[in-house]
């Protein structure tokens, strides 16, 4: 296992995780040596590059979980925005990649935009992050002011809201408030290994109906 990696090119193993010092700059560097492509993910933060290659467990993951909030929500009959993949910046400060972000509150906001500032358009509402090889941190998001972030590892859901200046875990998300969340992607999570992604969500909808 190795990873390559210059202003050229960046080659890493799925499944790997490289951390290397490194300045905005360099941040940038490596993000454009990608050209249209997303992998392998970037992010930056206080001097320091992380760099890791998804393994397929970990887009599936993502798609099913963003499927779940997006099934919730038209089954709510509510308004959203939601973009995959997408890179918030702040210059010479954080650069971070969310597997999916979703506006709800705020979703007016993002509403035809192809483009977002990051210093002067809102967060998303909600950022979801899939924690396959020890990448992910919702304190990344710390500088962005993301007002929830669902982070999933080893098959759990951790629900982070932001208060004050740091995340909390809570029970329940404050956009999805009195709905168990941890149950229907349990079932969905079971289903899409036994008979397919396509099967859960569509068995979540007809549940909701």
């Amino acid at each position: 296992m190795y990873a390559v990696i210059s202003s050229e090119r960046i080659q890493l193993p799925p499944g790997t995780v490289v951390h290397l010092p490194g300045t905005w700059q360099d941040y940038l560097a490596l993000c454009e040596s990608r050209g249209d492509g997303s992998i392998p993910r970037i992010k930056y933060r206080s001097g320091e590059i992380v760099l890791m290659s998804p393994l397929p467990k970990h887009g599936r993951d993502a798609h099913l979980i963003a499927n779940v909030v997006t099934v919730l929500l038209d089954s709510q009959n509510r308004n959203y925005e939601a973009f995959t993949p997408i890179t918030m910046s702040l210059p010479e400060e954080s650069g971070i990649e969310p597997d999916y972000c979703f506006y709800i509150e705020r979703w007016q906001a993002a509403v035809g935009k192809d483009r977002l500032n990051w210093g002067i358009d809102p967060p998303p509402d909600l950022v979801i992050e899939i924690d396959v090889t020890s990448y992910s941190s919702v304190n990344d998001y710390l500088p962005y002011r993301v007002p929830e972030v669902w982070l999933f590892k080893r098959n759990q859901l951790a629900i982070h809201e932001l208060h004050n200046d740091a995340y909390q875990l809570r029970s329940e998300s404050r956009f999805f408030p009195g709905t168990d969340l941890r149950s229907p992607m349990s079932r969905c999570l079971q289903t899409a290994a036994e008979q397919g992604t396509g099967v859960a969500i569509r068995e979540l909808r007809q549940s909701l109906l």
